[in-house]
C-alpha cells in the first residue's frame, strides 16, 4: 500500500504539468479563434448600408434607390434598405444622413443638387458631401393630360400672357431645378402658377384627374403613362429633339434657354474613411458596366453614357451646379425688366 501510494504521488506533478499543457493548448484554440474574426470586425461593410432616397415613393429618385440598393446587396453581401424621406425639396433626407456617422453606412440618392447647395443662400455647399457618383442624366420636359385643352405650347403662350398666374405647373418642390425652369419661362412672359408636391403619385393623379395643367417631369420617370397614352409632351427641355419626342420643340427653339439636364447621384458623408468611400465608389463602377444598369438607363430613356465614377464625379456636378445658377440669373434678370 505504501509503495503505491507513493507511485501516485510521484505522478502528480507529471498530470499537473499535462493538465496545464491541455489547458494551454485550449486556451491557445481560444486565441486563435478569437483573433481570427478580428479582421472581419475591420472589414467594411459589415452591417447593413442605409440608402437614403429624400423624396417619395415610385418617383425617378425613388427607382433609382432602389436599383442601387439591390446592386449593393448582391455586390457587398450585406442588406442595403431604402429610407424614403421626402420633403422640404429634399433637404430632411440629407439631414438624416448628416445627423449620422461618417462611417459610409448611410448614403444619399437624389434627383436634384440645386436646391442642397445652389440658389441664393444654400444650406449646404458641394464640401458638405462626398459625390460618390453620378447614376442617371434624363432629359426634362412638360407634359400634359392626353385630353387638355392645350394641344401646342403655343396654346400655353397665347393663355399664360392673356391670363398670367392662371395655369398651374406641378413641380417635384421650390427651389430646386424645376423652379429655375418655371422661372426662366415667367422671364420671357410665360407666367405659371407653381404648385410643389414632393410625391410623384400626386403630382401625377393631380394632371391626370384634372386638377392641375402641366407637369414637369423626367420622361423616363413618366415612361408608363407615355406609353398608355395617358399623358403627352409639349414642350422639351433639352439642346436638340428628344429622339421619343422628335415633332415637340425644345425650349431652345423656342427662346428659352432651358436644357440643363436632370440628373441623380449618390453622395457620402465628408469625413467617411476613403478606404470605405473606395469600396462603395469601385462597387458603384461595376453596377455601371453591368447589363442591368445599362438596361434600366434604356428603361429610363436616359443618355446611355449617363454614369459618372467618383473620380470625377465632383467636377461634374460643380459645371452643372455653375450653369443652372447661370440659367437662375438669366432668370432673375429677365423678371426684374418687367
Amino acid at each position: 500500500m505504501k509503495i503505491e501510494a507513493f507511485q501516485i504521488i510521484k505522478q502528480l506533478p507529471v498530470a499537473a504539468k499535462t493538465l496545464r499543457l491541455a489547458l494551454a493548448g485550449v486556451a491557445a484554440s481560444l486565441l486563435t479563434g478569437i483573433f481570427s474574426f478580428a479582421p472581419a470586425q475591420g472589414v467594411f461593410p459589415s452591417r447593413p448600408i442605409e440608402v437614403i432616397v429624400p423624396w417619395g415613393p415610385g418617383g425617378g429618385s425613388d427607382i433609382t434607390g432602389r436599383m442601387v440598393a439591390k446592386f449593393l446587396e448582391a455586390e457587398l453581401k450585406v442588406a442595403a434598405p431604402v429610407v424614403n424621406l421626402p420633403g422640404a425639396s429634399g433637404t430632411i433626407g440629407v439631414q438624416r444622413l448628416l445627423s449620422k456617422p461618417a462611417d459610409g453606412y448611410s448614403v444619399v440618392v437624389t434627383g436634384d443638387f440645386y436646391a442642397l447647395i445652389g440658389g441664393d443662400a444654400p444650406k449646404w455647399t458641394l464640401d458638405n458631401f462626398v459625390p460618390l457618383g453620378v447614376l442617371i442624366n434624363q432629359p426634362g420636359a412638360i407634359f400634359v393630360a392626353t385630353e387638355s385643352r392645350f394641344k401646342t405650347w403655343a396654346d400655353v403662350e397665347r393663355e399664360a400672357k392673356a391670363k398670367p398666374g392662371s395655369i398651374s405647373l406641378f413641380v417635384a418642390g421650390l427651389g430646386i431645378i424645376d423652379e429655375v425652369h418655371a422661372d426662366l419661362l415667367t422671364s420671357k412672359g410665360i407666367q405659371l402658377n407653381v404648385i410643389p408636391v414632393s410625391k410623384p403619385a400626386e403630382r401625377y393623379t393631380s394632371i391626370l384627374g384634372g386638377h392641375g395643367d402641366l407637369l414637369y417631369e423626367q420622361a423616363g420617370d413618366v415612361k408608363a403613362l407615355l406609353e398608355a397614352q395617358k399623358i403627352r409632351p409639349l414642350l422639351s427641355l433639352t439642346e436638340e429633339r428628344f429622339p421619343l419626342f422628335k415633332s415637340i420643340p425644345t425650349g431652345k427653339e423656342l427662346g428659352y434657354d432651358i436644357w440643363t439636364p436632370q440628373i441623380r447621384w449618390i453622395f457620402a458623408r465628408p469625413g467617411t474613411d476613403p478606404a470605405r468611400i473606395q469600396v462603395l465608389a469601385s462597387a458603384l463602377e461595376k453596377m455601371a458596366s453591368s447589363e442591368d444598369y445599362k438596361n434600366y438607363l434604356r428603361s429610363e430613356l436616359a443618355a446611355p453614357d449617363s454614369f459618372v465614377p467618383a473620380s470625377t464625379a465632383r467636377a461634374y456636378i460643380q459645371k452643372t451646379l455653375d450653369n443652372v445658377r447661370k440659367e437662375a440669373a438669366e432668370a432673375k434678370q429677365g423678371i426684374a425688366r418687367k
